[in-house]
């Protein structure tokens, strides 16, 4: 006798719903427009998000830096635009999206190394969370990490509700945070002269443009693990918007003006992280703001980026995405712990160059073409979609070693969806010849 996730949960006593971490989200458990915003919005809006906004500024300018920024949130907002789309009118997660594109079992290698960089970016900012307490107040940074590492798993397995009451609260209390820091450095330092500050150079406009949208590649490509709760497509998009440009924009933004205004000591290398400039006056009010801002911020990108890796890997594995929660938020806070999330963060970075294009496929295969692959047989593994995406990345990585003031997110983006669309015609052609 079998029974659903929702009445097995409830048989043990449980309130939590099912995740439907196998199937699309039915109507039924469909959320609204404020509950899914709250899940995106909350997600961008984040310390992490004011560092690269901060340091393109502090390497090519204001008004270049801003320009960058601009750019690299209105290709955001396009490219996750579209997945979000697709994901609220079907209800289906980044897994079950890639299975239609890159096969049965070739989805395997698409979502389990989305899932896994996502599971790297957790153990980074836990080890953040650490780090940055050691900082502000002198406390233990492996026993903090730790106990906040607890926290986010804690957070994740209660499912995307707790991620939208999170998203709720992080955004605005960046905005607080953020707001009180520029207050207190216009006691010291002149803003009405941001708008003329000069960069000390050293980067492209094109790398700039990467920079911002690295940040948030890995996890704008799994959107639809958040949207597909959506009641349609129309509400995904809107959903999204709240998050790029809108969020993202005040998040980097603020880095920007913060450090075009000298208030950040050593921007080419903090960027706009600015919790120095709370710390500072020792005011116990500000240190108190500091340290829930710090947990509560960076536990906002913690749990999104666990919750997208838990659904990811409880698909390929056949388990529940709390299981994996628990599993791979363990071995998230032990990499965190030791020490090891220092030295992958480039690697991270690196890595998330490569996703544009396999989110481009997506695009290419399920709203370009959606109308050609109606009625399509389902395959276990798509040769066109792996090639294509092997092309834009190689694209991607030439750009990044031989062409570095092009933007190598955006032409592996570009050519990763070009590739698809010339191999699919070509492959359809030869089949109908």
């Amino acid at each position: 006798m079998s029974t659903t996730p929702d009445a097995a949960q409830k048989a043990a006593g449980s309130e939590l719903e099912s995740e439907f971490e196998h199937s699309p989200v039915p109507q039924s458990h469909r959320k609204s427009l404020l509950t899914v915003s709250s899940v995106w919005f909350g997600f961008p809006m984040i310390l992490t998000n004011a560092v690269p906004g901060g340091l393109v500024v502090a390497m090519l300018g204001f008004w270049p830096g801003v320009a960058a920024i601009l750019v690299a949130n209105l290709i955001m907002f396009v490219y996750v635009s579209l997945l979000s789309h697709r994901a609220g009118s079907t209800g289906k997660s980044f897994a079950l999206q890639a299975t239609e594109t890159f096969g049965s079992k070739g989805y395997a290698f698409a979502s389990g190394l989305l899932a896994t960089v996502v599971v790297g970016w957790f153990a980074f900012n836990t080890g953040a969370t650490g780090a940055s307490l050691n900082a502000a107040f002198g406390w233990n940074e492996t026993l903090v990490a730790a106990l906040a590492g607890v926290a986010f798993i804690g957070i994740t397995y209660l499912g995307i509700k707790a991620l939208s009451w999170l998203g709720a609260v992080a955004a605005p209390l960046f905005i607080v945070a953020a707001a009180t820091a520029m207050i207190l450095a216009a006691q010291e330092h002149d803003f009405s002269a941001l708008t003329s500050f000069q960069g000390a150079g050293g980067m492209t406009f094109g790398v700039a443009v990467t920079s911002i949208m690295a940040t948030f590649a890995d996890s704008g490509t799994m959107t639809a693990d958040f949207t597909r709760w959506s009641r349609n497509g129309k509400e995904a998009v809107i959903a999204t918007a709240t998050a790029f440009p809108f969020a993202s924009l005040v998040a980097q933004l603020s880095g920007a003006v913060l450090v075009a205004a000298g208030a950040i000591a050593n921007p080419t290398s903090a960027g706009g992280d600015f919790t120095p400039i709370l710390t500072g006056p020792g005011n116990p009010v500000l240190q108190i703001l500091v340290l829930v801002f710090v947990v509560i911020n960076l536990g906002s990108v913690c749990t999104h980026c666990l919750y997208n890796g838990a659904l990811g890997w409880s698909h390929l594995t056949r388990s529940t995405m709390r299981k994996l929660t628990l599993i791979l938020g363990v071995v998230g806070v032990i990499v965190a712990l030791v020490g090891a999330w220092h030295y992958f963060v480039n690697w991270l970075a690196f890595l998330g160059v490569l996703v544009p294009p396999l989110g481009a496929v997506l695009i290419a295969d399920q709203i370009i073409l959606a109308r050609k692959n109606a009625g399509r047989p389902e395959r276990t593994f798509r040769g066109t979609a792996f090639i294509a995406w092997g092309i834009g990345a190689a694209a991607a990585v030439v750009v990044h070693f031989a062409a570095p003031f092009l933007s190598d997110a955006v032409v592996g983006l570009v050519v990763g969806l070009l590739a698809y669309l010339a191999l699919e015609t070509r492959s359809r052609s030869v089949a109908t010849a």
